[in-house]
């Protein structure tokens, strides 16, 4: 077995664990559950994503799950909208919280100065114990009166982002819906939470969240877990589960922690054409992203631009006109690439002209 992997071999093993070299039959929930969950800041970005590692995906396939409670969008890793499973719902979002709580209230400093944080969360869970979906604006004016040096943006935002464990509750998220974000209690919609989120030697869930994370991205630095989880309290999870793991180096001499079975096909491993949607965790899951997207186009990766794979790295974008799948290229393509990016563009076409309603 080699001791240091190149950056294609790298990508190769991170495609075939991202389902993007062959299209899956894996259930959507189970791939879901495998993927870690998507980037969903975007309400309708997941079904593109889903359509690139799917065989017959179908958009229902994801809105019925929503619908039924099995799916759950909210925010966890980076602070960003994630469609998960209810299970991860429930055993991430507290393992998040403190993340979260750091991250927001940094946001907001200046009109949190005098707001009693406790206090605020308080006042929102008894907002929302009777169960009605309220969203974001409408929860910060319902306790501005309490703070007014606050703006109900602010207070909204905090609590439904960081104090109290809240989802979007469809039709957000589903398919073609145009409709605004609502918010309940995570146990009302879900049913309790998991663990206390307690980053110490016994924390399981940490140590399951390292090895999935590798079985869906790896082989890894622990800086790319931390990039993709944003959690810094996972070095003794890391320690608890290393003589499970297999370690390499990667081109600049980093070691690359692994599962001793996930998959490492050869450099040459054909791949096709994808198509990924905005803040696709296929590039964004990484500290260093050069597996997938050369430095120069990085800034591209945190600006919503969607992006086209070819040969496993991005080489263009996309954009969508009506229903029409629209590329732009970002270095020249050979005849046979510009002819596999066209027969992919028009897949993607005819999902979107199949399942869009019609105006």
């Amino acid at each position: 077995m080699p001791t240091h992997l190149d950056t294609r071999t790298l990508n190769r093993a991170t495609l075939a664990r991202q389902h993007l070299l062959d299209r899956t039959a894996t259930p959507v929930l189970d791939l879901i559950a495998h993927l870690g969950g998507l980037q969903a800041q975007l309400p309708q970005e997941p079904f593109t994503g889903l359509c690139s590692r799917v065989a017959g995906f179908e958009p229902d396939m994801v809105s019925q799950p929503l619908e039924g409670r099995s799916l759950a969008r909210l925010h966890l890793m980076r602070r960003t909208v994630h469609l998960v499973t209810a299970e991860d719902a429930r055993q991430w979002r507290p393992r998040h919280h403190t993340l979260l709580r750091q991250r927001t209230t940094a946001t907001y400093r200046r009109e949190l100065a005098d707001v009693d944080l406790d206090e605020l969360a308080a006042a929102a869970r008894t907002l929302m114990a009777d169960g009605q979906p309220r969203s974001l604006g409408e929860i910060g004016r319902a306790v501005a009166q309490r703070w007014p040096q606050a703006s109900p943006r602010a207070l909204g935002e905090t609590v439904v982002a960081a104090l109290v464990p809240m989802v979007q509750i469809p039709p957000r998220g589903t398919w073609a819906s145009n409709g605004g974000a609502f918010y309940r209690l995570i146990e009302d919609w879900l049913g309790p939470a998991g663990h206390d989120g307690a980053a110490d030697e016994h924390d399981l869930a940490g140590q399951a969240m390292v090895k999935r994370y590798l079985a869906a991205f790896g082989p890894a630095t622990t800086s790319d877990l931390r990039a993709w989880c944003g959690l810094a309290g996972l070095p003794a999870a890391v320690r608890a589960v290393r003589n499970e793991l297999i370690s390499f180096r990667d081109p600049r001499g980093r070691e690359l922690l692994d599962l001793p079975d996930a998959p490492r096909p050869e450099p040459d491993t054909p791949a096709p054409v994808r198509f990924l949607p905005a803040f696709d965790n296929a590039v964004l899951g990484f500290h260093d992203r050069s597996r997938m997207i050369d430095d120069h186009f990085r800034p591209l990766s945190v600006t919503g631009a969607r992006f086209v794979l070819v040969d496993g790295r991005v080489a263009g974008t996309w954009t969508t006109a009506e229903t029409a799948v629209m590329v732009t290229p970002l270095r020249p393509l050979t005849k046979a690439e510009q002819t596999a990016v066209e027969e992919e563009a028009q897949q993607l076409t005819d999902f979107f002209r199949k399942w869009t309603p019609s105006a």
